[in-house]
């Protein structure tokens, strides 16, 4: 179980060349699974950040120019390159926020899709075109790229939700910049190691390492044209509220509390199995986790226990032990959070059915675990039940039917995702119709839409117009120029 973590104090890549930051602050990253520290990583400066602007809007012209197929052919090198070093990839993003190798495996699969979606970015980008729209006088309609964007990522997918961004921005002819969440920022080490290697123009990508400081000079910076950001609500919408009032584009993510339905006609087997993914996967540490499973009319009990039953089965330990089943929580912090969610969602007066607390993994005595926990006789009113965990809590609440389920997803000022677990047609459809969430699952624990679908919330969850992903992601990251013509 030996790390594959070749960086060990984080470096600045800007213009083409990886440089020592000078930023007279730092902080360790540290294994969640040992609580050792495993690198260092350094806060950029004012002038770093502006550096990399600078690189990148000097590159933004000769890269916007350059032809789509041309651009799409970097997207190939880099699908490659990212094949090559799979399991080297997997292996630095277990090590740094503690996943398990599958979840992390699928983490780095679901950064590559991306990025072979974004290689067709020639029919991608392909505009309109009308002839004689009025006498003699045609119409076309261009998409091209608006400049410099810039991507302030989370901690909890540390290597694919930059590269959310970065393939679309890139492939459309923008100049880029990221900002890996200052608590795992390797992942991004390695990723830029691989985009040096498949020769990038200087410029069009560019890393700059930091905290809040660094994200605030961001979001303010007069050179940056748009800023994509994935977190909490409360930040999303700081992100949202700053880089607008200085005039960029902006998608910001917020968080998330998603309702899964279970219907007294759902194949409970299945649906149980579909559950612990979705709950306690990436040990609850995702925008698209269940929080509230709702048991609708007479198949609660048999709901709860065998979600019990199976829960306590899963193996807890270090991501980097294949039998392994759910990883630690991310850092010490994290841990603290969320048992004062638990110690909060007993005060309320929810029965805890599973104790997570005391789970114990000799090995690693230091690392940062909580098992899976489970609350029944939860009410929506109750905290548990109306904020974000973010950890492998989950909480079973009752309706006696379809209608009163549903109120409670609707009354949930967040809207991500939810799911419905049943054989009905009709309540499965309804279910899409209604559910405020912009994602949505039929008998499926994790709604998550692949590369060429749009990804994001809505209400507290998404704060921006356009989102990420697909066709969005390319309306985002250009401009519609309309050019009418007449020739005399």
């Amino acid at each position: 179980m030996a790390t594959t973590t070749a960086v060990k104090t984080t470096r600045n890549y800007i213009k083409g060349e990886w440089v020592e930051s000078k930023g007279k602050e730092s902080q360790d990253v540290v294994n969640p699974a040992s609580g050792e520290a495993i690198g260092k990583v350094t806060f950029s400066t004012s002038a770093e950040v502006d550096a990399a602007v600078q690189a990148a809007r000097g590159a933004f012209q000769e890269w916007r120019s350059t032809p789509p197929m041309t651009r799409a052919r970097y997207m190939f090198k880099l699908k490659n390159v990212l094949e090559e070093r799979f399991d080297d990839c997997a292996k630095v993003c277990t090590t740094e926020v503690g996943k398990t190798l599958e979840e992390s495996r699928g983490e780095v699969r679901r950064a590559i899709e991306v990025v072979e979606a974004m290689a067709g970015v020639p029919t991608l980008m392909k505009g309109q075109a009308l002839e004689d729209i009025a006498a003699g006088l045609d119409c076309a309609v261009f998409r091209q790229p608006i400049g410099v964007f810039a991507a302030i990522a989370p901690f909890n997918f540390p290597f694919m939700v930059p590269l959310w961004f970065l393939p679309p921005a890139v492939a459309t002819g923008n100049t880029f910049i990221v900002k890996p969440s200052e608590q795992v920022p390797l992942s991004q080490q390695l990723v830029f190691e691989l985009l040096d290697e498949i020769g990038l123009p200087p410029g069009v990508v560019n890393l700059v390492n930091g905290g809040r400081e660094v994200a605030n000079a961001l979001l303010a910076h007069p050179g940056i044209n748009g800023v994509s950001f994935v977190g909490s609500t409360a930040v999303a919408k700081h992100v949202y509220a700053e880089a607008a009032k200085h005039g960029k584009r902006v998608q910001s993510l917020g968080g998330a509390k998603n309702f899964i339905l279970v219907m007294p006609d759902a194949v409970l087997g299945p649906t149980v199995n579909a559950l612990l993914g979705s709950c306690f996967g990436c040990a609850g540490q995702r925008c698209l986790a269940g929080s509230n499973i709702v048991a609708v009319g007479d198949i609660h009990d048999r709901l709860r226990d065998a979600l019990i039953e199976k829960s306590k089965a899963l193996k807890v330990g270090n991501g980097l032990d294949s039998s392994v089943q759910m990883g630690p929580l991310s850092s010490k912090a994290a841990k603290e959070r969320v048992l004062r969610c638990i110690e909060a969602g007993v005060k309320e007066g929810a029965k805890l059915v599973l104790d997570g607390r005391s789970v114990k993994v000799p090995p690693h005595p230091g690392g940062f675990f909580v098992g899976p926990t489970v609350f029944d006789e939860v009410a929506p009113k109750m905290t548990i039940a109306k904020e974000e965990i973010f950890g492998p809590v989950v909480s079973i609440l009752r309706a006696k039917d379809f209608d009163e389920a549903m109120k409670m997803a609707e009354d949930s000022p967040y809207a991500n995702a939810g799911s419905i677990f049943t054989a009905s047609g009709k309540c499965a459809r309804e279910f899409g119709y209604r559910l405020p969430a912009s994602m949505c699952g039929v008998n499926v624990g994790v709604a998550a839409p692949m590369a060429y679908f749009s990804f994001g919330g809505s209400r507290s969850s998404f704060m921006g117009d356009l989102k990420a992903h697909g066709g969005e992601s390319v309306d985002f990251y250009t401009d519609r120029k309309v050019v009418s013509s007449r020739w005399l």
